[in-house]
């Protein structure tokens, strides 16, 4: 992986990796594994993003244990 992948533990959308174009795979409880660039799955729910209160006070959104329903429903993750 060059330094713009990396492999993560959870969900996360951050500020840095956003701006820094990073693709993350990620690996959920139920073994499944997803790939997405943060800037594509950003750009295409920047409102709902921008919106969240974690995203504003935090600069990131994560989510544990599976991608979001609302980013599995995009039709472009990379």
């Amino acid at each position: 992986m060059n330094n713009n992948n990396k492999i993560v533990k959870r969900f996360i959308i951050s500020v840095n990796g956003i701006k820094n174009n990073i693709t993350n795979e990620f690996t959920n409880k139920k073994n499944e594994t997803f790939v997405y660039n943060q800037s594509v799955v950003y750009n295409q729910l920047k409102d709902k993003f921008d919106n969240m209160n974690c995203f504003q006070k935090y600069k990131n959104y994560t989510s544990t244990n599976n991608l979001p329903t609302f980013v599995r429903n995009l039709e472009t993750l990379v």
